[in-house]
């Protein structure tokens, strides 16, 4: 039996792909603290979560069977963020709270890729016989 590259890294892979994009999205709100009227947006796991299922293809070749539904834009994740005190110019980031989110995500992130890393060194000793 055989496994694939995919099945092996546990979805680690991915949670370092989402971590990446909420960085992104997180910097840009910092980027832009000090532009009119910009709304802070953030990214959930959750969203994420929903929008891929949403982008299941089922292959139907019945008429009882469940439809599936059109894929999402990668925007469609991307929730706008609620502000606590809004500006006066409209302007919803909230530096430490987009500060204290990055810093979480960058934790997150770090660990993420410790699991990562664990799970490709002991597919490693697995090729090597422990060696």
């Amino acid at each position: 039996m055989s496994i694939s590259f995919k099945d092996a890294l546990n979805g680690h892979d991915q949670m370092l792909m989402f971590r990446t994009q909420r960085a992104s999205v997180l910097a840009n709100n910092i980027a832009n603290a000090d532009t009119p009227n910009y709304k802070a947006r953030d990214i959930t796991f959750d969203s994420v979560l929903e929008a891929e299922r949403n982008r299941l293809t089922l292959a139907g070749n019945d008429d009882q069977h469940i439809s599936a539904r059109s894929s999402l834009s990668s925007t469609d994740e991307m929730l706008y963020r609620t502000p606590s005190q809004p500006s006066l110019d409209g302007n919803t980031v909230d530096m430490q709270r987009e500060q204290a989110e990055f810093a979480q995500n960058q934790l997150q992130f770090d660990t993420s890729f410790m699991f990562l890393d664990r799970k490709i060194s002991g597919m490693k000793k697995a090729l090597t016989g422990g060696q």
